[in-house]
């Protein structure tokens, strides 16, 4: 049997609540094999950002290349993307490598409000990334998280050529939301990487993240992180 594997292009996040590690996890969560191409050194914690090292496009596109080249990749998903130039290197990789199916989720704010992206990268996501992502790679569909609206239950939408999916799910009332949006985009391409059909894993999705979320260990000063192996923790607490 072959291990699923499913790449992740995103931010370091120092906190392990968001970007890389919380894609990381959720991918390990899932049983899935991951690999990362990292776009960015971010200083922070659950309270804010404090510093952001872009890392050089040339060495994102090496990261990109030494892993497409080794692995069969069974999906992959996007985060922060801080630069126009960065933006640029990653759809040449994408497309180069033909790597598909991509989950862009097109991060721009930390959860405490600071902002990820310049705005030149917030031009060329709207320009390349996302047209690209709709045009090129076959995209059909679009996920719209409903935990930012304030309702019980949260509903959540899967918009396809079949029409509106919903999905529903009680609100967890937790300030432990740190990483919800890359964790959630992370649980869809691990399941599109174990060959589930979209519609399933935004469900599978759905239904991790709120299990992720009523564990959570409740970490930090402010917007803490999520339990990403809420199972495991099931499995000792019944001990």
């Amino acid at each position: 049997m072959t291990t699923p594997v499913a790449l992740t292009i995103a931010g370091s996040d120092s906190g392990g609540g968001a970007g890389i590690q919380a894609d990381l996890k959720t991918f390990a969560a899932f049983g899935v094999y991951g690999l990362s191409v990292i776009t960015a050194v971010t200083a922070q914690n659950t309270v804010g950002v404090r510093a952001v090292q872009e890392i050089d496009p040339a060495v994102i596109t090496a990261q990109l290349d030494a892993v497409a080249e080794d692995f069969s990749i069974g999906a992959l998903k996007t985060g922060m993307l801080s630069s126009a130039a960065i933006i640029g290197a990653v759809v040449d990789g994408i497309t180069r490598h033909e790597l598909q199916p991509p989950v862009v989720d097109p991060v721009m704010v930390a959860k405490s409000g600071d902002r990820l992206l310049r705005q030149d990268a917030v031009d060329a996501l709207r320009r390349k990334l996302l047209p690209r992502r709709i045009m090129e790679f076959g995209a059909r569909a679009v996920v719209i998280k409903g935990g930012h609206s304030g309702e019980d239950p949260v509903v959540d939408l899967l918009v396809d050529q079949e029409g509106v999916h919903e999905y529903w799910a009680s609100r967890i009332a937790t300030t432990s939301t740190h990483g919800t949006g890359c964790t959630f985009a992370a649980a869809i391409a691990a399941a599109l990487a174990k060959g589930m059909d979209l519609a399933g894993a935004v469900g599978q999705a759905r239904e991790y993240l709120s299990r992720a979320l009523a564990a959570a260990p409740g970490l930090g000063h402010g917007h803490g992180p999520m339990n990403h192996f809420p199972s495991v923790e099931a499995a000792h607490a019944g001990r």
